[in-house]
Parts: structure tokens; C-alpha cells; sequence
């Protein structure tokens, strides 16, 4: 799948409750593993498929990301939901930080003085 995003990926592991209405327009609920999450969007893991382009809330202890399924794909264990964030409504670590989070960037950077010093 092309990643589109212009924005790095946060990986993340945290629970979040998600709304979202279905094609008869009756609400929907369900709980989602948080994957990843940038400024623009996140990915979510959950049970079943949800179709394209619906409208989703994601919902955390103090509040809400509104968004749209991009994209929804089966991966062995469950549907993984590409989710574009309303252009008003981006995320921030002080909004919203999920209960575990790893910056892939700051991996690279640590590995990389790691292999200078031992060159050295």
C-alpha cells in the first residue's frame, strides 16, 4: 500500500472507543487498537470492516479526533483502518498521548551513534 502521508508515523499501542454511523445511518460502537498516529491521520485495528469513507470519532479520555476511513484492509488478525483526520482537527501529543509511543526516527538516530562510536 502507498503511504501518502507527509507527516512521520508515531507507533503506538493504546485502546480508544470508536463511533461511526453505518449505511441504515444507526450508530455504531466499537473498541479499536490505536497502531500508529500522525498530525493528518492514524491507523486503527479493529473486528470488523468499516467502509470506505465513512465518517469516524475516534474518542480518548479527554476528548475526540474526527476522521474518514481511507483505507480497510484484513491482516491476519482483524481490519486495519487508515484514517484521514478532519482538516480542523489534528493531532497533538498534548491533546491526546497514547499510553505507549515510539518515534521509528528516533530509533534510526540512536543506531547511528551507536554504529560512530564504535567506528571510533
Amino acid at each position: 500500500m502507498f503511504d501518502r502521508r507527509i507527516e512521520p508515523r508515531i507507533l503506538c499501542a493504546d485502546m480508544v472507543d470508536v463511533q461511526w454511523r453505518d449505511k441504515t445511518g444507526k450508530v455504531r460502537k466499537g473498541v479499536a487498537n490505536l497502531e500508529d498516529i500522525s498530525l493528518s491521520g492514524a491507523c486503527l485495528q479493529v473486528d470488523n470492516a468499516i467502509p470506505l469513507q465513512t465518517d469516524l470519532r475516534i474518542c480518548y479520555r479527554r476528548g475526540e479526533l474526527l476522521g474518514k476511513v481511507r483505507y480497510c484492509v484484513y491482516r491476519d488478525i482483524g481490519y486495519f483502518l487508515g484514517i484521514e483526520f478532519a482538516p480542523s482537527n489534528r493531532w497533538s501529543q498534548q491533546q491526546f498521548k497514547p499510553q505507549h509511543m515510539l518515534d521509528p526516527r528516533r530509533l534510526v538516530i540512536r543506531t547511528v551513534n551507536r554504529i560512530s562510536k564504535l567506528a571510533n
